[in-house]
């Protein structure tokens, strides 16, 4: 069942909260051991939640699965990370308060890449997530385990996190709907840092309806969060259904080049021509800086990241390491034995990107770049409405084919990380199937740019796809 179609049921009485987590509870048991998307779920306080769910509110009685980097009283909130294995959040999140106001009950944590750091979930820490539609293959990242469980229908909804592609490439890969909203426009309180001036809170949904309905929840300001908006939250639902007439859809030169695997692009033009039949004015234009956006993302993203996991030090909370030395030792320890590979790759970037002498020729140069990429997409939206493209280039690729190579890893987001850097919305939804390096019927997604705050017209325009 998709959200809507679970409420249909619920309000009719053809059956309750309890019985819908029960059931939920059944599925993981019997599918997720070989697809690994969980991990954990507190099955007794789901079910103390949903007998007395309120069913008139919006979201009433319905189980949403959150990443494990965003903080549930009293749940684990490991981050997939052996620094964080024991660690039990005392506080929600202002996502999952907002989730409980509107009588949603979160239900299990899922797994992600450690520190939400890489595009395969393969960099947890704590287990494998495999694609629900080939197991050899990965689900993307970082919100594998949130697609994964979408996907499998072990999961009607869930919550990822994505700051550089981590909710709209794993939805691609897993043939679901991710969303990623404007920057600001969800609060980021609770969320555990990694770059915070890329991070971004969204939905991981089977149709575009339920992404509108979750982010009319989550939506909003917080005064708790110094960067989100404090703007109004307009009705995600009341313009899904007007079609794309009229519209003027912007199909970038940049993201239809060489390496783009040939099934990918069949989908995603494909896609195209059935959004052109019912009406939108298709036109080609340019983001001439896309080509700089890996290079600038990999220098703001880790440098964000050494800054933001500093704070895990062996002292405070968190893993600490037995007998050390000294203070530093201790340091050292802790995070030797705490973070795994990529996530120490990407601090000792951050650190050296940030260190005396080269502040200048790399991040200070980033930004400056990064500001190029904004206008692009500024310029852009003076001439189309929204801007289509694929969402990576090619379909998921098996499990461990690129494990010492993490640069073909970081290319791989080509598509993805400019919207980040650009702070605007975007969306994944899935256009087609495709054969793919001996795997068949592996899905592929179509990526919808929009405008600062453009969630609404991006809804109807991914829902007119959808409709397609």
């Amino acid at each position: 069942m998709t959200i809507t179609q679970l409420r249909q049921a619920l309000l009719a009485g053809e059956t309750t909260p309890c019985a819908m987590i029960e059931k939920l509870a059944g599925e993981i048991a019997a599918r997720d051991g070989s697809t690994g998307a969980y991990l954990s779920y507190q099955l007794d306080s789901a079910l103390a939640e949903a007998t007395s769910a309120d069913l008139s509110l919006p979201l009433g009685g319905i189980p949403i699965a959150i990443k494990d980097n965003i903080n549930v009283l009293g749940q684990p909130c490991t981050c997939a990370s052996k620094f964080l294995e024991n660690y039990i959040s005392p506080y929600d999140a202002t996502v999952i308060r907002k989730l409980r106001a509107a009588g949603a009950i979160p239900f299990g944590r899922m797994n992600q890449d450690e520190f939400a750091m890489g595009s395969s979930t393969e960099n947890s820490a704590l287990q494998l997530t495999r694609n629900p539609h080939d197991p050899s293959r990965i689900p993307g990242g970082s919100s594998g385990g949130s697609a994964a469980a979408v996907a499998d229908l072990t999961a009607l909804a869930a919550l990822g996190s994505d700051t550089g592609g981590s909710i709209r490439q794993p939805a691609s890969h897993c043939g679901v709907v991710g969303l990623k909203p404007t920057y600001g426009r969800v609060s980021r309180y609770g969320l555990v840092a990694f770059a915070s001036s890329l991070d971004q809170i969204g939905p991981l949904t089977r149709s575009v309806e339920d992404a509108a309905r979750i982010l009319q929840v989550i939506a909003g300001g917080d005064p708790h969060d110094s960067t989100s908006l404090d703007v109004p939250v307009p009705d995600y639902l009341c313009g899904l259904h007007n079609g794309v007439k009229g519209l003027r859809l912007g199909i970038p030169k940049e993201y239809f080049g060489e390496g783009i695997h040939s099934g990918v692009r069949k989908n995603v033009e494909a896609a195209i021509q059935r959004l052109a039949a019912q009406g939108a004015e298709i036109v080609d234009i340019s983001l001439p800086h896309t080509e700089h956006a890996v290079a600038t993302y990999y220098v703001i993203a880790p440098a964000e990241a050494s800054s933001n996991l500093s704070r895990f030090d062996g002292i405070r909370y968190g893993h600490r390491a037995a007998n050390p030395t000294d203070i530093l030792d201790l340091y050292k320890k802790s995070r030797e034995e705490g973070f795994g590979p990529e996530v120490k790759r990407r601090m000792i970037l951050g650190t050296y990107v940030l260190s005396s002498g080269y502040y200048d020729a790399y991040y200070g140069k980033a930004q400056s770049i990064r500001s190029l990429i904004r206008d692009d997409f500024e310029k852009a939206f003076r001439q189309v409405d929204a801007v289509l493209s694929p969402v990576a280039p090619t379909p998921a690729r098996k499990i461990g084919c690129v494990s010492d190579d993490p640069i073909q890893e970081y290319l791989s987001d080509i598509f993805t990380l400019a919207a980040n850097l650009a702070g605007i919305p975007g969306i994944s939804i899935p256009c087609g199937v495709t054969d793919f390096d001996g795997g068949t019927d592996l899905p592929v997604g179509l990526q919808i740019l929009g405008p600062h705050l453009g969630e609404a017209q991006l809804l109807r325009i991914a829902k007119a796809a959808e409709m397609a």
